[in-house]
């Protein structure tokens, strides 16, 4: 007997942020596939798929936005259920990483969570994970199953270069950030300066700007990063930048992750824009920053699937930017 080898690509969306996969989906020419969810009293989650995945390469799209830990065990277990329906090949696709700022002990008698993450994902029956714009690439290593780097870089380098006006400077926040910038630097045909930083170790999302290195005065600034959470640290180095003769000060960060208090004191600050990407849904209160630019990543996710679909070069559609 002989049978004809045939593969067949399933996308299903966790609730985190349907709009993005729905998108991505599209762009696939295909529909997401059904997910039949419910919550018990006591908050347990319910999964169940409403067709057949055996055989079928699954990608599960979550992002692990708020409330992070349902977020994260409704991907779990998604994965859990397509494993055990016999699918073929099971891809997480994370376009933020929850718990990724953990990824080092900075003191005694810390977890390393992005290592933990890592771990779960592979013990739910992931055989590939995917993510974008990691806080430190070296998670890649803290699993023992593919992990594809993507990055966001592409879309803002398209969107900033056609709104860049005269001199500009990419920033970095703080100096470990230094080659993101110089990534953004090197695609906008701009200079580099990076902020000196102190950041608490006892107290979270606190830090203080101290200096800047580069030159930035009488040049435009684009603070670049990962993550903008409670937009501390930017709109410290924001203020920062203004204060030493930067002709005006933007921000690009590829997750909006935006908590409170961020649009307060992005709306106080001298930041003048805000470019996010949609890897997270914008939060209730920021739906009327005026500031705010939203730029979709849903060609860039749509691609890597693709890609992984085809047993094609991921790197190749990212021309070696993704590690």
């Amino acid at each position: 007997m002989e049978i004809t080898s045939r593969k067949r690509l399933m996308v299903f969306s966790g609730s985190a942020n349907e709009g993005l996969a729905r998108e991505v989906a599209n762009i696939l020419g295909t529909n997401l596939g059904g997910v039949e969810r419910e919550v018990f009293a006591d908050s347990e989650i319910y999964i169940h798929f409403a067709e057949s995945v055996r055989g079928a390469d699954c990608f599960v799209i979550q992002s692990h936005v708020s409330p992070i830990n349902y977020h994260i065990i409704e991907q779990l277990i998604m994965i859990d259920a397509l494993k055990r329906a016999s699918a073929k090949r099971i891809t997480a696709v994370i376009p933020y990483f929850g718990y990724a700022r953990q990824d080092k002990k900075g003191r005694p008698r810390e977890a390393i969570t992005a290592k933990l993450m890592g771990d779960l994902f592979v013990t739910a029956g992931a055989d590939r994970l995917a993510s974008v714009d990691l806080h430190t690439g070296q998670i890649q290593g803290f699993v023992d199953v593919p992990f594809d780097h993507l990055t966001a870089l592409p879309v803002f380098v398209d969107y900033l270069a056609k709104t860049m006006d005269g001199p500009t400077t990419i920033v970095s926040p703080d100096s470990g950030g230094v080659k993101r910038a110089a990534r953004y630097a090197r695609h906008l045909d701009a200079a580099v300066a990076f902020i000196d930083k102190r950041r608490s170790t006892d107290v979270r999302n606190q830090s203080e700007s101290l200096n800047v290195v580069g030159d930035i005065n009488g040049r435009h600034c684009i603070i670049v990063d990962d993550i903008v959470d409670t937009a501390g640290s930017a709109v410290g180095a924001a203020n920062l930048l203004q204060q030493r003769g930067a002709l005006s000060v933007r921000l690009a960060a590829t997750h909006g992750v935006l908590s409170d208090p961020a649009v307060d004191r992005i709306k106080n600050s001298a930041v003048s824009e805000v470019v996010i990407s949609n890897t997270l849904p914008v939060p209730d209160d920021a739906a009327d920053l005026q500031s705010l630019t939203v730029l979709s990543i849903g060609s860039v996710l749509a691609g890597a699937i693709n890609a992984i679909f085809t047993d094609a070069s991921v790197s190749a559609i990212f021309k070696g930017e993704n590690m």
